[in-house]
């Protein structure tokens, strides 16, 4: 059993499910509308425990997840939402023991999501050109994750290329950018990246991403490239009554993913004409209602 200890980070949630973040502190108290409750009554008592505040208000005592606590963090910049953080891990096919480079630090809930994807045999190592961003994201990391020994961060501009002394140990297994202009890390990433790896950018708007593709066409060493959104809805179930959430997370940017590949293996099909693509797709209509009347 994990238990609630001075220094830590925790959540306090309502009934509501309202969260509230604090660090333990003995001696210190944490108020809220007028009420209150003092650390040392949540200090030494069991994660996901029932505490009361003096009114007698019962708040759940609990240690957040990685998404809780990326949510409610202090922040010098935007966050990126768990949602996303959950699907970069996955299409970044991040794994224990790899070598991450990332760019554009931010808070730090991307870098949180990728330490822990590598695992202590991993490595991840962060350029970040805001030293006020670097000194958030590093408060925000210790304060969840403590001092990790395999995470490097750089105070240096990722556009400029990537520093000698981080390729010794060798080639990157995975680029993963949080930047405005990721394109310009492209010809960084040829260099950078070993033969199969990966490389991810997430962007919000279209005109990024059609740059940044371009770009990872451009180099011939880039393959498999795709990109995608995600949206995210959350439903209400009590009891009989089962609708979705009034509000839901919907789009917050674009994920561009690309393999680094021999240059040449992959060419590019010659674009369609805009009447050729106008003719098919006409033609698949007229196909499907076809199908539709036989079978009426």
């Amino acid at each position: 059993m994990k238990y609630l200890q001075a220094g830590d980070r925790i959540h306090l949630v309502d009934r509501k499910d309202r969260h509230y973040a604090l660090t333990l502190q003995a001696g210190e108290t944490f108020q809220f509308s007028g009420e209150r409750i003092p650390h040392d009554d949540i200090i030494g008592k069991p994660d996901g425990t029932m505490v009361q505040l003096s009114t007698g208000k019962p708040m759940l005592a609990i240690y957040p997840t990685l998404a809780e606590y990326t949510v409610k963090m202090p922040r010098g910049a935007q966050v990126i939402y768990p949602k996303d953080l959950a699907m970069i891990t996955i299409w970044a096919d991040l794994y224990p023991g790899a070598r991450v480079l990332e760019a554009g630090v931010g808070s730090g809930s991307l870098t949180m999501a990728l330490l822990r994807a590598v695992g202590d045999r991993g490595q991840v190592t962060s350029y970040e050109v805001r030293e006020e961003f670097a000194k958030t994201a590093t408060r925000n990391i210790e304060r969840y994750m403590g001092v990790v020994g395999n995470f490097k961060l750089r105070i240096a501009d990722i556009f400029e290329g990537i520093h000698q002394e981080d390729l010794q140990p060798g080639l990157f297994d995975r680029i993963v950018l949080d930047l405005s202009e990721p394109w310009q890390v492209v010809p960084h990433a040829v260099q950078g990246l070993r033969c199969g790896g990966l490389y991810l950018s997430f962007v919000p708007t279209i005109p990024q991403v059609q740059q940044t593709v371009s770009a990872l066409e451009e180099t011939g060493s880039f393959g498999l490239i795709e990109t995608f959104e995600t949206l995210l809805r959350t439903w209400n179930i009590k009891g009989r009554s089962v609708r979705p959430d009034h509000r839901m997370v919907a789009h917050s940017g674009f994920i561009t993913v690309a393999r680094k590949i021999d240059v040449g293996v992959l060419v590019s099909e010659e674009p369609r004409q805009e009447g050729e693509e106008s003719q098919r797709i006409e033609s698949t209509i007229m196909e499907d209602q076809e199908s539709n009347v036989e079978k009426t």
